[in-house]
């Protein structure tokens, strides 16, 4: 796998994103979108802050996107989060028409892409994006693993 300087920059921030939700009690997952090396949408995940369970990190930040688009689709957007995403947010980006996705640590247990499920590899989705795992892959692990070991205490 190749990431460019941008992949990097982008990933860093939504690392940032993530520790904002850390820092505020939630689930470390930040996700920036990406057209042209301009953000459209940022967010980590507030499921709890917001009582909505559909507000994770991605949708929160194709809400964003789409809004600041002023169209439900954007094709030709990247999505940079810093984990593998669930089978709901898989859909969010299929619907948005997510050209690219880059996530850094992949989910064994609800990863959707290439861990628990491979939703895409199943042929029956009407759009297909492409992805690439692993970039600042260890920072992402590291932030959620501490935040899990904070937890348990």
């Amino acid at each position: 796998m190749s990431f460019s300087a941008e992949d990097h920059r982008w990933m860093e921030r939504a690392l940032v994103l993530a520790a904002m939700g850390r820092d505020e009690g939630e689930v470390p997952v930040g996700a920036v979108v990406v057209i042209h090396d301009a953000c459209l949408g940022e967010a980590y995940n507030q499921p709890i802050r917001l009582c909505d369970a559909t507000a994770h990190a991605e949708v929160l930040a194709l809400r964003k996107a789409c809004q600041q688009a002023g169209n439900y689709r954007i094709p030709g957007a990247t999505l940079y989060v810093t984990l593998e995403p669930c089978t709901m947010c898989v859909g969010a980006l299929i619907h948005a028409r997510i050209s690219r996705l880059v996530f850094a640590a992949s989910e064994p247990r609800a990863g959707a892409l290439i861990s628990a499920r491979q939703l895409l590899s199943e042929g029956y989705y009407n759009h297909k994006f492409t992805y690439e795992g692993g970039l600042m892959a260890e920072a992402s692990r590291q932030m959620l693993s501490d935040f899990f070991r904070e937890r348990r205490r």
